[in-house]
């Protein structure tokens, strides 16, 4: 329970982190390295166990507000607080593609999950999938190793009008279902106070877990049929 290390970037602030999946048939060692984006639009990969700072990239042009490994640690996703998704390759340090389809949003969060490539009738090695705080999500099938990225579905989730005198709203977050593949969760400023599960199979919210406040935050347990859920208290009732 003490500090192992700490990497400091002067002058800019670290926005979001993600550690990078430990590859099959590889030692704890090799794996330990995080990525994190920053508010300068750079992204810094660090290895842990040489407590160094591997490689800067910059693949935006504003501050980072989400970024993830794909699911075999050999790609970063990131997204901006203008919207845009950069995909990057974190050996060379190279921006492989930009998508521009939340542009205008910032983004709240992006995450990777393993699929076959027959689960949705399209080609792809893994999916993810990219939230923006405009209570949109697009959810992708990718094949990294042959530059395959397709758009396999698009959600958009209906709010009210917000209340006078509030300049933010609750924030939108989505996640991959561990214990129900082919289904995500979406948590959001909205017309209820809800968690909606989300079947990618039949196209519709198939589940709905009424909440107390509007969530703030989203974990689901990988391991069990658990859903971790952070409320902003009085703020949002």
């Amino acid at each position: 329970m003490e500090l192992v290390v700490q990497f400091q970037v002067l002058n800019q602030s670290c926005q979001c982190l993600a550690w990078k999946p430990q590859p099959i048939g590889t030692g704890l060692a090799e794996s330990q390295h995080v990525v994190a984006g920053y508010s300068d639009g750079t992204i810094r990969v660090f290895s842990i166990s040489r407590t160094e700072m591997e490689l800067k990239m910059h693949p935006h042009a504003v501050a980072l507000t989400a970024v993830a490994y794909s699911t075999d640690g050999e790609i970063v996703l990131s997204g901006g607080k203008d919207g845009l998704v950069a995909v990057s390759n974190p050996r060379t340090g190279m921006t492989l593609r930009i998508l521009s389809d939340h542009k205008g949003s910032p983004i709240t969060v992006i995450q990777c999950t393993r699929k076959q490539y027959y689960d949705f009738g399209v080609e792809g090695s893994e999916l993810w999938l990219a939230t923006s705080s405009d209570r949109r999500v697009s959810i992708w099938a990718s094949d990294w190793l042959k530059d395959k990225c397709e758009l396999l579905d698009w959600l958009s989730f209906p709010a009210p009008a917000i209340p006078e005198g509030l300049s933010s709203v609750p924030p939108s977050l989505a996640a991959f279902c561990p214990w129900e593949h082919g289904t995500l969760v979406y948590v959001g400023f909205g017309l209820q106070k809800e968690a909606l599960f989300y079947s990618l199979r039949k196209k519709q919210v198939v589940e709905k877990i009424s909440l107390p406040y509007f969530a703030m935050s989203l974990s689901l347990c990988p391991a069990a049929h658990f859903l971790a859920v952070g409320f902003g208290g009085k703020y949002w009732r």
